[in-house]
């Protein structure tokens, strides 16, 4: 079994972030069937990861998932505000597997919950076992943004950014592959004259500032870039591109990284500082 390329369809994508559980069933469906080209073509092996979008945000949000649970009052609405972002997610999450089985891709689910464990609104540890197993039976593993088990404050989210950041490399990915609505990371400039930015660094990300909009209780931007630069620190190219272009995921997964944004082994960086405004967990 040669070593899976990490796909990272983002909520952005799949829904449309403004409006609650609004998904976006053509362009999930297109998706589908540009991944199950990729796979007839020969493309490598595949694990994918899904976010929430407007199914599990707004959930998350008003109850403070991405927060600490500061006293006993908030702890005690906590396991409602975890079903009901729960529940959400899944809905999307049948959405997209469903999506693949009918493009004849042999998609298994594989839930965070309850597998998977926060402490402090940060990652534990991500076992790849599971996904190692279904890979190696010739499947395609399909897990997603979740609520989980969080040591400290009872739940939390686990977003599918921090996701592919435990297991591309655990699984020895030569590539991830993160799917946006956008054609890449833009460089900061008046609007109407900025550039997406082909090779992400350091200085561009210290450069972004959080966009206005949907709420994104992940981190946003910021959290993906500084995401895919940790990518690239421990060798895994990866790349930002477009999924409402039609093909620019089947190119990528064909070895086309001419458009988007990427970040790569032997970036030049420059010393980190720690951003205030990313929440916890990512």
């Amino acid at each position: 079994m040669n070593a899976p390329v990490l796909v990272k369809l983002g909520g952005s994508v799949l829904t449309r972030k403004s409006e609650e559980r609004h998904a976006r069933p053509k362009v999930i469906d297109r998706l589908a069937g540009e991944i199950a080209e990729a796979r007839e073509r020969g493309s490598r092996a595949l694990v994918l990861i899904h976010g929430a979008g407007s199914y599990g945000h707004p959930q998350a949000r008003q109850h403070h998932l991405a927060e600490p649970a500061f006293d006993a009052a908030s702890r005690a609405h906590r396991p409602r505000g975890a079903a009901l972002t729960s529940i959400s997610v899944r809905d999307l999450h049948r959405r997209v597997v469903r999506a693949l089985l009918d493009h004849g891709v042999p998609a298994l689910s594989l839930p965070p919950f309850p597998r998977t464990f926060n402490r402090a609104g940060e990652l534990e540890a991500a076992s790849r076992e599971d996904f190692l197993r279904v890979l190696e039976a010739d499947a395609v593993p399909v897990t997603f943004g979740d609520v989980v088990l969080d040591r400290d404050w009872g739940y939390s989210i686990l977003s599918g950014d921090t996701l592919a950041l435990a297991l591309a490399p655990a699984l020895g990915s030569p590539k991830a592959i993160f799917v946006s609505d956008v054609p890449g990371v833009w460089r900061p400039g008046a609007p109407g004259r900025r550039a997406v930015a082909p090779l992400l660094d350091e200085a561009l990300l210290q450069s972004l500032n959080p966009l206005p909009g949907a709420p994104d209780v992940t981190g946003g931007i910021r959290r993906k870039v500084r995401v895919m630069l940790a990518l690239a620190r421990a060798g895994v190219p990866a790349g930002l591109v477009n999924g409402l272009e039609r093909g620019r995921l089947f190119q990528a997964l064909q070895g086309d990284e001419s458009k988007g944004s990427w970040a790569r082994p032997g970036v030049a960086e420059i010393p980190r500082a720690a951003d205030p405004r990313e929440p916890p967990g990512g």
